[in-house]
Parts: structure tokens; sequence; C-alpha cells
């Protein structure tokens, strides 16, 4: 009888990947019916040069194009894919392949994308972050310490010279940054130029009154050309920064933007929002991690990986995986094992980007995060300032003190003997961990 399908083409558990494959690890539940073989040949089929059926002509080439489910550990698989079903430098066709069709076929009842291996061959294509790490401590001029901000909160309501207002404030309390949240860009109430102008007045006044550096993250997300024009309003001010939506933007117009960015002399602050959707699922869609990994590739200078201890989801082992992934220089696992969830990965000669812990912090909580974290990281502390019994300046303070104690190795109960904006701050939080 004629052959009907040929997933099982795409099997090859003898397969070793040549060093300029593109590999990825797949966690795939079959749906009923369907073997394992099946499911993990359509993986690599779909992803590649397959289709439901065996066809009647093929390209001299084929063999060359097709993907290699090769290697199966429980619910895990590793698929690999020659260097030439890939475009040079682009982003958005790579998701395409290994996080397109294949997440919606019935032979599949969860299919998640845990992280992917890129070759130099591919690497060679995009410049990576701009700044890095070094290069945003050099812009603040912060040489050891985490690196503070704040989100003006509510994160939407304030008018542009309110938010002004409570940017200088927080800027007075000693932080290094203050933040758009990823839904606040241009409002009837808060209009983005009124606020970079106004809020740019502020920065220069706490300047003078500090002597110490201080930015902005502004959001610029939005349509592609009123993203290039509002990244050059934002030069034109004297701003370092410009804050990007990456994952509701997509990964072209983040690509678009770097080299826009890069014009400027912009850093990329990059919020996840929307991350969640597709990641939140253990068994189903694409890792934080992954999604880390292409801002790095594209060049994002900094983004938020959670926090451990506040209001968003994420594991510790997580958490960490994602750190070592945007701030390392070669990620190498000899073998993969479930409860280490990479692959190895040489990022050649890309610079680190900086970790952004955000998300229901507060001056309690800061030795935690720092203990998981280090102090080579972004530390967004909002609501945990803005709440504060005092507001906003002494709420900043607090946070600085906490920053200080756990440096120095003393414990915050001790600190805020001498320091009463931390006591103030640890009498209304304590230690508590947002739910």
């Amino acid at each position: 009888m004629r052959k009907i399908d040929w997933y099982s083409d795409f099997v090859d558990l003898q397969y070793t990947p040549t060093k300029t494959d593109i590999v990825c690890l797949f966690r795939f539940e079959p749906a009923r019916g369907i073997s394992i073989k099946e499911a993990v040949g359509r993986i690599a089929s779909e992803s590649s040069a397959g289709t439901w059926t065996t066809l009647n002509k093929v390209p001299d080439i084929l063999d060359k194009m097709m993907a290699k489910s090769y290697e199966i550990k429980g619910n895990f698989v590793k698929v690999s894919y020659p260097i030439d079903l890939w475009e040079e430098g682009n982003a958005s066709q790579l998701l395409s392949g290994v996080a397109g069709n294949i997440f919606g076929m019935k032979a599949l009842k969860n299919l998640r994308l845990v992280d992917i291996s890129l070759p130099k061959t591919y690497l060679k294509h995009f410049r990576g972050p701009q700044f890095g790490i070094e290069g945003i401590r050099k812009l603040l001029k912060i040489k050891n310490r985490p690196i503070t901000g704040a989100v003006a909160k509510p994160k939407i309501g304030w008018s542009a010279s309110e938010h002004a207002q409570i940017a200088y404030e927080t800027w007075m309390g000693g932080f290094d940054l203050v933040k758009d949240d990823e839904n606040l860009t241009s409002t009837s109430f808060n209009r983005f130029e009124d606020r970079i102008r106004l809020c740019a007045k502020m920065r220069d006044k706490a300047e003078k009154e500090t002597g110490q550096r201080k930015s902005a993250l502004i959001n610029i997300t939005g349509e592609t050309k009123l993203m290039e024009k509002r990244a050059k309003m934002l030069h034109d001010l004297g701003w370092e920064y410009a804050m990007i939506d990456v994952v509701t933007v997509g990964v072209s117009a983040v690509q678009t933007l770097r080299e826009v960015c890069q014009d400027h002399k912009l850093a990329i602050h990059a919020h996840r929002a929307m991350h969640a959707a597709f990641d939140r699922n253990p068994r189903h869609g694409i890792t934080m991690l992954v999604l880390a990994k292409i801002m790095r590739l594209i060049g994002v200078d900094q983004i938020h990986i959670g926090t451990v201890v506040g209001k968003l989801v994420g594991s510790k082992d997580e958490i960490l995986d994602i750190r070592e992934e945007i701030t390392g220089k070669t990620i190498w696992k000899k073998s993969f094992k479930e409860s280490n969830q990479m692959l190895s990965q040489d990022w050649t000669n890309f610079k680190p980007v900086l970790p952004i812990s955000s998300g229901g912090l507060h001056p309690g909580l800061l030795p935690s995060v720092m203990s998981v974290l280090g102090d080579n990281i972004g530390l967004l502390v909002s609501g945990g300032i803005h709440g504060h019994p005092q507001g906003t300046r002494d709420g900043a303070k607090a946070a600085m003190q906490a920053i200080e104690a756990t440096m120095q190795k003393i414990s915050l109960h001790q600190y805020a003997k001498t320091h009463v904006e931390l006591k103030q701050a640890l009498d209304k939080w304590g230690f508590r961990k947002p739910k």
C-alpha cells in the first residue's frame, strides 16, 4: 500500500547536529491515539519542510532542508534544524518556523518551546545589545550596586505635570530612574510630548541638586514609524533610554528600533508585557527564557525577568536560568536534565543584558531579591516607595537604605534603628510577599 504520511522521515534518533544547526528543546504531549514517534515527527516536519502527506514531486535539496527530532527523554525532544532553512538576520522568520503552526496541531495535546540554541553562523547577522551592563553602568555612573527605578503609581491617571513631580520626588529620594509602565504611552491627560519635556526639566533640577545622574525609561510603544519619531524626540531632550513593550510590538519592530536607537545613542529597556500569555502554562507555549534570548539576539540592553518574591509568577530556578542566559558568555550544558531545562549557548561577543527585577517589591523584600540575583541587576520598586507612610521621597530613601544594608551585610532590623525611613517602611510592610 502506498505511504500516505511521511512524519516518521523527520525522526532520526541517531542524528548528530552539525555546528551550524539551530537546535530547539520542546516539551510535548501527544494527543490520544498518537505515538511518541508520530508526535515528534510532526513537530520537526511542520516546523521545517514537511506537510501532512507524501508528495508527487519534491525539490532536489529536500533532504538537506528536513529538521530532525533526534533525542527523546520522557516528554522532551530535541529538534535540529539545518541553517539553510533560515534567512540571515530575520528573527521573525525564525519564530515563524520553530514557534509557528506546530502549536496548533491536533496531534499534540500540549507543546512548549523550552529553549533554542543558536550557532555562531546565525548569530553573526545580529548586533546584540548596544550598551550592555557595563555600558549602562557607565551611562548612569553607577559602579557596584543595583540600578534603581520606579514607576509612577498608579501606573496611569496622572497628568504630565503630576507625573513629572512624582519623578522629581523619586529622583530626590536617591533613585536613578523613573519609568513609564506598559500601558502608558500618550493619553488625552498625559501626552508623550508633554511628559518627556516636563520630566526633562525635573531631571535637570534633580541632577543639579543631588550631583547624581538621573534618567527615565519612557515608553515609546506604538506603530513602528511613531516609535521612530518618539525615539528622536527622546534624543533631542537628552534622554538616554527608550522603553519598548517588546512582546506586543513584535520582534520585527524591535529589530527596527534597535537600529534607530543606535543612531540616537539610546539604550533599550525591554518591558515584557503580555509574556505570560505565552509562558505561564508550564505545558504549552514559549518560555520566558526563549523570549529573553531572542531579545538579547536582537539587542535590547535590559529586560524584566521577575523577582521570585514579588507579585508575578516565576520560580527561582526559572529566573536564575534567564539571568544566566542573558548575562553569560558561554552557557554549557553537557546533557539535558528535566530539572535543568537549558541548552548550551555560545554568545561569542554579544554584550550581556541587564536583568530587571520588578513587580510587587518593597524595601523589606530587597535583601531576598539580592540574595537570589546579586547586585548586578536593576531593581524597580514602585508601589513599595509610593506607598511609604511619608510619601515617595522617603519611600525611595527607604529602598536605598535597604540596598545599603544588604550590601554591608547588616540586617534590615538593625539598619532601621538608625534610618527612620526604612523603619517606617518595615512598620508598614515588614517582609510581606504580595499575592
